[in-house]
């Protein structure tokens, strides 16, 4: 990290990078002045007492001056050599403020419905406990306790957990904590019963009669259903195709829930998709707008299939679970599957990998019977 004695002309001088970096000042041990990428500074004080590490934000070169920023350092230096608790930070880090800021910011790497989400978890779970600290403050154990206390909404304490994650890792980017000093880093999520429901050969097959009995009167939803078995993607992914998705035996996602990648498909996938008609850009139009087919037809065509099937307790991303499961037990590598379903972390795959060999060939031999509907 670089050293130079602080003047008022060389800190105006600084220049950002391409990301957030540091240099202390040879006048003051402590001190320093942090440039952030975007171009804003922040005199800093980092400094440690029996063992424990603090770093306090001083303020903006832009509404101080070096001298100013030094005095307040100094104070901050001794109060900590003196273990009384140093000077707090300017309003701007407190963190309900730089929540806000970061969601501003950060919006752009979320889709539309996953940030709905995440602000749903930042109001109802975060915010309670962590409104009005100083986030510089936040501690491991502050996040710890906060986790414990969730323990009756285990689901929602595993989903906000990544989002406070996402705040905290993004105020060090942005000058308001230390690096390297995310305290979510670490944590254990609970141990949950999971959801994933993986259909039976039976269920398989007894879904397939159904499929095939609404293919005549609700052809694009009942093509949307076996496709999503047959390719293991996600309900979206499929609903929202084009045709000019489908090139060469392979779908080309544009925007799939981990970017842009490439879906290989089978035999009996490419038979369906040539019974479509092409009528439209899309492979599922909507009836009502220039759209695709929308959630809500494909959700409730589902909620009557599945009732027909007596599968009440199925979701449509079960459909992904289930493919996963057939390619695990087929002897697939879960290197392989998770590059079948985009997993970005190979962890999200292991999960199928203690499915039970013996069940391999009835669960495969009734995949086929979901296409064509027949019976064994």
């Amino acid at each position: 990290m670089p050293t130079a004695r602080l003047t008022e002309t060389r800190v105006r001088a600084l220049k950002s990078g391409k990301s957030t970096w540091e240099i202390r000042d040879a006048a003051l041990k402590g001190f320093g002045v942090r440039i952030l990428a975007s171009g804003r500074k922040r005199y800093f004080v980092h400094s440690q007492r029996d063992g424990k590490r603090f770093w306090k934000l001083i303020g903006d070169p832009d509404r101080m001056n070096l001298a100013d920023a030094r005095d307040a350092a100094r104070n901050v230096l001794a109060a900590i050599r003196k273990g009384q608790p140093a000077a707090t930070s300017p309003d701007e880090t407190l963190f309900e403020v730089v929540a806000g800021e970061v969601f501003d910011r950060y919006a752009r790497h979320w889709k539309p419905s996953t940030l709905r989400v995440n602000r749903g978890y930042l109001r109802a779970q975060i915010l309670p406990a962590f409104r009005g600290r100083q986030i510089a403050d936040i501690s491991r154990t502050d996040v710890r306790d906060w986790f414990s206390s969730l323990n009756a909404t285990p689901a929602a304490a595993d989903r906000a957990a990544p989002v406070l994650s996402v705040i905290m890792a993004q105020a060090e980017a942005y000058g308001f904590r230390p690096e390297n000093s995310n305290p979510c880093t670490g944590l254990s999520r609970y141990r949950r019963k999971g959801r994933e429901r993986f259909l039976t050969d039976a269920e398989i097959r007894c879904l397939g009669e159904v499929l095939s009995r609404q293919a005549t009167d609700r052809p694009l939803p009942t093509t949307i259903i076996r496709l999503l078995l047959l390719t293991g993607c996600r309900s979206r992914e499929i609903r929202t195709l084009q045709w000019r998705d489908v090139r060469d035996g392979r779908l080309y996602l544009r925007d799939s829930k981990t970017g842009p990648r490439t879906v290989w498909l089978s035999s009996p996938s490419l038979e369906v998709l040539a019974g479509l008609p092409r009528t439209s850009r899309w492979i599922f139009p909507s009836a009502r707008t220039d759209g695709p087919i929308s959630e809500t037809v494909v959700s409730r065509f589902w909620q009557n299939v599945r009732s027909d099937a007596g599968l009440e307790d199925v979701r449509l991303h079960d459909l992904r679970h289930t493919y996963a499961s057939i390619a695990v037990m087929q002897g697939e590598t879960v290197l392989a599957v998770g590059r079948l379903l985009g997993h970005d972390d190979a962890g999200t795959t292991l999960k199928y990998a203690h499915l039970a060999e013996t069940e391999t060939r009835d669960t495969a031999d009734a995949m086929g019977a979901v296409l064509d509907g027949t019976k064994s």
